[in-house]
């Protein structure tokens, strides 16, 4: 198993690496100007020409590459173009709380999804199997914008329950957790129901039921715990798109995040700050499956890793 992951964290190196050509590429082919979006529109062209050697600009795209990446690796990333802050302290101001959020997010969706999932197998064929996978496939299809607007408009404008926006206290995160968890909870209900169905008719089950186990014990220590390793493959998926969905998510409810902060410099063409904040959604997407795959091991024992 160490081996194992040793190799894992190895293989980050030219994938990270990959990913860094590629979000810089991505970047300089949008249209558009950082050095005149940077100073505004009453620049001159010398002052934009002049702001452009100075950031570097004026440079081939691979010798921009290889300034970009010394100092990235030296843990200079460059100053936001907007704000004049380093691009890492943008970022880390932001970072709790989409953190926040998506922890919050993927307790929903487990507790929801395994839930539902495991209420309809056991309920197999009766009206709350049916409700269950029809409003998970409503989860599934729901665009999550559309879902936000909606849950503001009920629980927000109409009830007053919840805030819409900000984030100074947990009913802040409410409304945003739900919108952002509703995808993952409902794909998740639609696994563990067709995984629990396939292991609830398994010989070791008939063989637990005949020695006079309760069903509830049979179901929950054995049959559920063996279900999980399809579960856990969606769940890795899952949260290694939670970061990225929350740039959505975080746009409809105004959540100072770092999907808010993507998007804005996006527009602002703001390298400084989109470069970082990109490569940190590929490196959690890569940790966040090689822990997956150390849970495999840890659910079922009889899987190894040479």
């Amino acid at each position: 198993m160490i081996r194992f992951i040793i190799r894992r964290l190895i293989l980050l190196v030219p994938l990270l690496f990959g990913a860094s050509v590629l979000v810089f590429l991505t970047m300089r082919l949008i249209p558009g100007d950082p050095a005149r979006l940077a100073l505004g529109a009453e620049a001159t062209e010398d002052q934009v020409q002049l702001m452009r050697r100075q950031w570097g600009l004026d440079q081939p795209l691979p010798v921009q590459y290889v300034y970009w990446i010394g100092h990235a690796l030296q843990g200079d990333w460059g100053r936001s173009t907007v704000s004049r802050v380093p691009a890492t302290e943008e970022i880390a101001n932001r970072l709790p709380a989409t953190l926040r959020l998506a922890a919050l997010s993927i307790v929903f969706a487990i507790v929801l999804g395994i839930g539902f999932g495991l209420l309809a197998a056991v309920r197999h064929n009766t009206w709350l199997d049916r409700a269950s996978m029809v409003m998970a496939l409503l989860g599934i299809c729901t665009p999550s914008f559309w879902l936000g607007l909606m849950l503001i408009l009920v629980f927000s404008v109409w009830l007053g329950w919840f805030p819409s926006f900000g984030q100074d206290g947990l009913d802040h995160l409410v409304l945003p957790s739900l919108t952002l968890g509703a995808a993952a909870a409902a794909l998740i209900a639609r696994v563990t129901r067709s995984s629990l169905l396939e292991v609830l008719g398994a010989d070791y089950l008939k063989t637990a039921r005949a020695k006079g186990l309760a069903e509830h014990i049979i179901i929950t220590r054995h049959a559920l715990k063996n279900a999980l390793i399809p579960v856990l493959t969606l769940l890795g998926l899952e949260l290694g798109g939670l970061l990225t969905g929350a740039i959505v998510t975080e746009t409809v409810f105004a959540y100072p995040g770092i999907g808010l902060l993507l998007i804005s410099s996006i527009g602002n063409r703001d390298f400084a700050v989109v470069q970082p904040a990109l490569l940190l959604f590929a490196l959690q997407f890569v940790l966040i499956n090689l822990l997956v795959d150390v849970l495999y091991a840890v659910v079922d024992p009889r899987i190894t890793y040479a």
